[in-house]
């Protein structure tokens, strides 16, 4: 890859825009349209940020295609998000069926994002996980989940109206962390609505970020480029400067990639 990433505004020209695969659950909840709904907001702030930015970014959903055609699609993808969505079949880190909170499972969303992941470790591909993507990292990896938090009037709100479930909330962030640095603080405001949280890390993660009660709110890897956030900066009321700066990570890490090809 020859062309880089320009904020906008920039004078320099992109011959060839590098493509960044949005990953989410589905294209399609037909028992679900509200939830749905808000869903594709979210998802279509993250491919207008990106754009902004300079990605050639595309959606693919995971579940609508299966693991095979996923890995295909996104092939020459330079960098990868993992979107928020459903909850992990709990098969996928050894837990039960019947929690608290438990709604629909999509096994084939699942079963091609953790190959996604895999793939972006085996070959470093910069991939970020937002939400249900940053505890598809720890799962693709090893790692486990906490089946159900509820604080009611805290940070974890249970289960409900996702837009009635968005908390913004401090986190505190690992000083020298690639979070922190792309950033530029060691705490930050973040908006979340999960009712799930990272539990045992999967091999190679390092926690970067924790909410006051101490629950996981962001994951590294120690040596891949690969990063998990539980909060949504792509969240239209989230503070408007996470988002582009988290992508502009990426960037960085794309050009790195490109840079060592």
């Amino acid at each position: 890859m020859t062309s880089s990433l320009v904020r906008p505004g920039s004078a320099a020209v992109v011959a060839a825009a590098p493509m960044l695969a949005v990953v989410e659950v589905t294209r399609r909840r037909p028992q679900a349209p509200r939830y749905h709904a808000y869903v594709q907001t979210l998802n279509e702030r993250l491919v207008e940020a990106a754009a902004e930015l300079g990605w050639d970014a595309r959606r693919f959903a995971a579940g609508d295609l299966g693991a095979a055609e996923l890995l295909r699609a996104t092939d020459g993808a330079a960098a990868v998000v993992v979107a928020g969505g459903e909850d992990l079949d709990p098969a996928t880190w050894g837990g039960r069926r019947g929690y608290e909170g438990e709604g629909r499972h999509d096994e084939e969303a699942d079963a091609g994002q953790v190959a996604l992941v895999r793939r972006a470790l085996a070959r470093s591909t910069p991939l970020l996980g937002i939400c249900r993507g940053h505890q598809v990292i720890d799962v693709a990896l090893g790692g486990t989940l906490v089946p159900h938090l509820d604080d009611a009037h805290g940070v974890h709100r249970g289960s409900g109206p996702v837009e009635s479930l968005m908390v913004d909330h401090d986190v505190v962030l690992e000083p020298g962390s690639r979070v922190a640095a792309a950033l530029g603080a060691t705490t930050a405001r973040v908006r979340s609505a999960h009712h799930q949280a990272v539990d045992r890390l999967g091999e190679g993660l390092r926690v970067v970020a924790r909410t006051a009660d101490g629950e996981v709110e962001a994951v590294e890897h120690e040596t891949a480029p690969i990063t998990g956030v539980q909060w949504h900066p792509e969240d239209r009321g989230a503070d408007r400067g996470q988002l582009p700066l988290l992508l502009s990570l990426l960037a960085e890490q794309a050009g790195a990639a490109a840079r060592a090809a």
